[in-house]
């Protein structure tokens, strides 16, 4: 049997295809503010796959989420989106409003916490790089903090007369020149800002996305453990507890 899951973000669509819970194929593209467009390019390409279940996860408004419904309806099959809710799987949401919370943000950490006894610390190094925390089954909440590039962009943006190119954020040291500089010190201010959650309560650290590598380099100390394609452990936990689920 196979299975569509997506996961819309702000910038990017990624999907992938599980037959008996093995990954058969993945995808991720940038869908430059227009997911549906871009969706609408790979219907075809997954009609051609005998699909029998998809499922979403997606963090656009009300509108935009109409429209990738009624694009995947298309497949003839359940399309079933996840949504965070106060309580799930015995998970509690630490937010006042639990619809606040970022799905993809409440999935990671529904892939996580799963033992009542231990305390975790998630934080997923994406287009934004997000920190949340649990004791147990109780989500605190956690924090938002622009990624590496972000700061960049924004730094390139407002200073005059500074020309800052790319470069690898490839250690602490103090920068010897401006390009270096910019770079360490924006990689240190993220590191320092993770050791000083964790430094306030010894946590499981789980770290996934596109640079949890390099954050795990400077993190070794709270011997961080990676996590490939979390969102979709999380998608697959939280329609296996209840199949059924609807919009």
């Amino acid at each position: 049997m196979k299975k569509l899951w997506l996961d819309i973000g702000n910038t990017r669509l990624k999907y992938w295809i599980t037959q008996d819970n093995n990954i058969i194929e993945h995808g991720a593209e940038m869908h430059l503010q227009s997911p549906a467009d871009l969706l609408l390019g790979l219907m075809q390409h997954f009609k051609k796959l005998n699909i029998q279940s998809v499922g979403v996860s997606s963090v656009l408004d009300l509108e935009s989420n109409q429209r990738i419904r009624k694009l995947l309806n298309r497949l003839k099959v359940p399309v079933i989106c996840a949504q965070v809710q106060a309580e799930y799987a015995g998970l509690q949401c630490g937010y006042d409003v639990p619809q606040q919370l970022g799905i993809d943000r409440w999935l990671q950490v529904l892939a996580v916490a799963k033992d009542p006894h231990k305390k975790y610390c998630v934080i997923s190094c994406g287009t934004a790089l997000t920190i949340d925390l649990a004791d147990g089954l109780q989500h605190l909440g956690g924090y938002i903090l622009p990624n590496l590039y972000l700061q960049r962009d924004a730094l390139i943006q407002n200073t005059k007369g500074i020309k800052i190119p790319d470069a690898a954020f490839d250690n602490l040291n103090p920068g010897r020149n401006t390009i270096d500089a910019v770079h360490h010190g924006i990689l240190l201010g993220l590191v320092s800002s993770i050791e000083k959650v964790l430094q306030s309560s010894p946590r499981e650290l789980v770290l996934t996305g596109g640079d949890a590598p390099l954050f795990a380099e400077y993190l070794k100390a709270y011997q961080p453990r990676i996590e490939h394609d979390l969102l979709l452990k999380g998608l697959q936990y939280f329609f296996a507890q209840h199949p059924d689920s609807t919009v």
